[in-house]
């Protein structure tokens, strides 16, 4: 009868509401016995994958549960179910604050997860950085620790794990070069998340910089989870530069890569260090680079990206034949000049500043009839 009921109620939504997804909170325990043991194939989990009036909407699972049964990458999805990339969310935020090791984890996660998700491909995988359980992305660039006093629990709520980064300050502060290393590390965060193969996840707010002011477990205030629309108007360039990433990923097949790993040896990417093909996977490595290319569109995306105090200098690779490189965006470059305008080309070989905490975004582009790959005229 509980089967049927939930069933109905998800059809309710579909046929009478027109909803195009439903996402399940800790979905986890939808797969569990009645003795609390994971099964192989929960009932309710494959008659909501297989309901005819269900075909056709988004089923995102939270794949763990309260229990501490954890199921990301062995959910039991099939073939319809994605899921909340946990560690995704983790490496993201962890290679941002300049935790060692993290390089290599995130090269991963930018590729859709293929060590998680390889027989499924990239759409299996929901990216995300911050979701409305936790800090918002404004907070998450704010602050060390959870601020949750005022939810009456003496602070023991919520999770402690969140793996944030003040930029030097504990919250509210009106220092200059603070402000300015979070407004980079909030568009670092964003330029990873729309560049990453899968299903980007952008929580409401974070593109105009919304905070609920160290809570991050504020379910229990709703002035603190609304979304205030005046923030749009207050941070107009965060707003602006979403929507050009937004944008640039629709424009660039080379982003959205579906295939799963074992139809796709190469990944369509070529990794990169401060030289063309000689990455750094070294422990104490800040520096990640990479091609990412689409041969059916011919698409190719350059990204950089330096978790440290220091700027670094990065060589182009060479650009394919007939195309050139053009800088999309530079996340070191004061607001609202992140995102350039376009210019000239490139040339293979230059040498970029890729400045401290920060990210470049270029793409190959047609050369003109007055500029060669090289740079010659």
């Amino acid at each position: 009868m509980a089967r049927a009921f939930v069933l109905d109620c998800l059809r309710h939504w579909v046929t009478e509401y027109h909803v195009d997804g439903f996402r399940f909170d800790l979905a986890a325990i939808l797969g569990r016995a009645p003795d609390g043991t994971p099964l192989a194939n929960p009932p309710l989990l494959e008659a909501i994958a297989a309901d005819p009036v269900l075909r056709d909407v988004r089923l995102i699972a939270e794949a763990w549960d309260a229990a501490g049964l954890y199921q990301v990458g062995s959910f039991p999805h099939y073939h319809r179910w994605s899921e909340w990339n946990g560690p995704y969310r983790d490496a993201v935020r962890r290679f941002l604050k300049g935790d060692p090791g993290t390089t290599g984890e995130l090269a991963s996660r930018l590729l859709g997860s293929p060590d998680v998700y390889g027989h499924r491909g990239p759409l299996a995988s929901v990216n995300l950085v911050t979701a409305h359980d936790g800090f918002t992305l404004r907070d998450l660039v704010s602050y060390n620790h959870k601020h949750n006093e005022a939810n009456g629990e003496d602070g023991r709520d919520g999770t402690d794990d969140d793996h944030s980064w003040n930029c030097g300050h504990e919250g509210p502060t009106d220092d200059p070069a603070v402000l300015a290393l979070r407004d980079r590390q909030v568009r670092n965060a964003l330029v990873l998340l729309l560049t990453s193969r899968g299903v980007p996840m952008l929580t409401a707010g974070d593109e105009m910089g919304r905070t609920q002011h160290g809570n991050n477990n504020a379910y229990c205030h709703d002035e603190l989870t609304w979304v205030d629309w005046r923030l749009a108007d207050e941070n107009a360039d965060l707003v602006g530069f979403t929507a050009a990433l937004v944008a640039f990923r629709a424009a660039h097949p080379a982003l959205r890569r579906d295939l799963p790993v074992t139809d796709d040896p190469d990944g369509g990417v070529r990794w990169h260090g401060a030289e063309p093909g000689r990455p750094d996977w070294s422990v104490h490595s800040g520096l990640l680079a990479c091609e990412l290319h689409d041969e059916e569109s011919g698409d190719v995306v350059y990204l950089a990206a330096n978790n440290h105090w220091e700027p670094v200098a990065v060589t182009l690779p060479d650009s394919p034949e007939g195309l050139g490189w053009a800088l999309f965006a530079d996340t070191s470059r004061p607001s609202p000049h992140e995102v350039c305008a376009p210019g000239e080309h490139l040339p293979d070989g230059t040498r970029l500043e890729l400045g401290p905490r920060s990210t470049l975004l270029l793409t190959a582009r047609a050369v003109t009839a007055t500029t060669d790959r090289r740079g010659a005229r």
